[in-house]
């Protein structure tokens, strides 16, 4: 459910006509709405029963500052996977106990930007990882929290490029290593076991993919209590699927229960790392149609915009802002003005749109901004969000200016 409707075929976010976002702030631009990002955090936050429960949002979905701070006073704790994003959780207020600090790659800066600020834990991936982690920790006199990802070898049957769960995946380590780094870890005192973690992917569809994770770390928790090793938690990640071409999706109070049901009378914390199935939804973007070129809409926001269609073949719907009934609808592709014949928003939409008219791209809350760039050398868009009857600049709009003031006054060195 998200809070995007129409009133007399006039398009709105919660009680604000999007036609006056863009009116006063242009296009193109992303819009969210503040009760719909709640209302998914409280989805998550409120299904725990059996289990003490933390949800991480995965700010790589959605990055902005001001969501930050509304999922925080959300409940929410956070998912980082570097040092820009700890930087943003901070500003935002985050508490430190409640982030996680995930990823394949962290650097020895980021180790110890973390360690400073005392998170919850650094999802370890690698044997050379938690080595490096034990020596950074050791020259800084302290204790580093370690949770050991695991790969479970399952293909969840989602896009090729968000895959994460297989052997052939960059990802974790294999089950049969993870008793070896949990020895190392034990055998240096500048490292914590803390928990276990896994992720499998994202958009996800379907729970049998999550229920096999699962049953193979109830599996590993097991076998590490015969070894008297106890850890604080169990991180299951996230990857819940949303609808962008109406598919039915798995509730988070659905996947929840599944996991308190495989984790039945575990002493572990569980937490969970949503961030597409929280943010997707809350998010559309403005754009204006520039020209009608035969069956091209050519829009003012292009693949620098919204990647996803053109890395993914993703879908989004398009709705108008205005619906201009008794119009022929027309079968057009919209397209944006970047030289690329892969720039385009959407493929064979029927739409009755022309020259001129405000469209709405839905589900765009979840890696739509944030995947943004500055390619063409084309300012990227402002970001609002919406509360009840009022609608706040969260990001303003980068102009000409923005492109190139951190190159200018450089040359005089070439």
């Amino acid at each position: 459910m998200d809070h995007f409707h129409y009133k007399k075929d006039e398009l709105f976010a919660e009680e604000v006509p999007l036609k006056d976002v863009a009116d006063r702030y242009g296009t193109p631009t992303f819009v969210y709405s503040k009760a719909t990002l709640e209302r998914h955090a409280k989805a998550y936050i409120n299904s725990f029963q059996s289990m003490d429960g933390l949800v991480c949002f995965s700010v790589k979905a959605l990055s902005n500052i001001s969501i930050l701070k509304t999922l925080k006073n959300a409940g929410c704790g956070f998912d980082i996977v570097s040092g820009g994003e700890l930087h943003r959780v901070l500003l935002a207020g985050a508490d430190p106990k409640k982030i996680i600090f995930s990823g394949v790659g962290k650097s020895k800066i980021e180790m110890i930007a973390g360690i400073q600020n005392n998170i919850l834990s650094f999802n370890v991936e690698s044997e050379e990882e938690l080595y490096q982690l034990g020596e950074v920790a050791g020259e800084m006199k302290k204790i580093a929290p370690v949770a050991i990802r695991f790969n479970p070898n399952i293909d969840a049957g989602i896009h090729e490029f968000t895959k994460t769960g297989r052997k052939s995946d960059k990802f974790g380590v294999s089950i049969e290593a993870v008793k070896d780094l949990v020895k190392k870890c034990s055998e240096n005192s500048n490292l914590n076991l803390v928990g276990l973690t896994c992720h499998i992917g994202s958009q996800i569809m379907e729970l049998n993919s999550f229920e096999e994770a699962a049953s193979q770390a109830l599996e590993l928790l097991v076998e590490l209590e015969k070894l008297n090793i106890n850890l604080d938690f169990i991180d299951m990640g996230g990857g819940l699927g949303v609808n962008y071409v109406g598919e039915e999706t798995v509730q988070p109070i659905e996947l929840i229960q599944c996991y308190e049901k495989i984790f039945s009378g575990r002493k572990e914390r569980l937490i969970l790392e949503p961030g597409r199935s929280i943010s997707a939804n809350a998010g559309v973007m403005l754009t204006r149609i520039e020209y009608k070129k035969n069956d091209f809409l050519v829009a003012d926001a292009a693949m620098n915009d919204l990647l996803r269609p053109a890395l993914y073949q993703a879908h989004h719907d398009v709705w108008p802002v205005k619906k201009n009934n008794g119009v022929m609808q027309s079968t057009v592709n919209l397209v944006g003005p970047i030289c690329e014949t892969g720039d385009f928003l959407a493929k064979n939409i029927d739409s009755e749109s022309t020259k001129g008219d405000l469209l709405a791209i839905k589900t765009v809350g979840a890696y739509g901004f944030v995947m943004s760039s500055n390619y063409n050398s084309r300012p990227r868009a402002a970001e609002i969000i919406v509360d009840k009857d009022k609608f706040y600049l969260i990001r303003k709009r980068e102009d000409y200016s923005s492109l190139t003031a951190l190159e200018e006054g450089l040359d005089a060195q070439v």
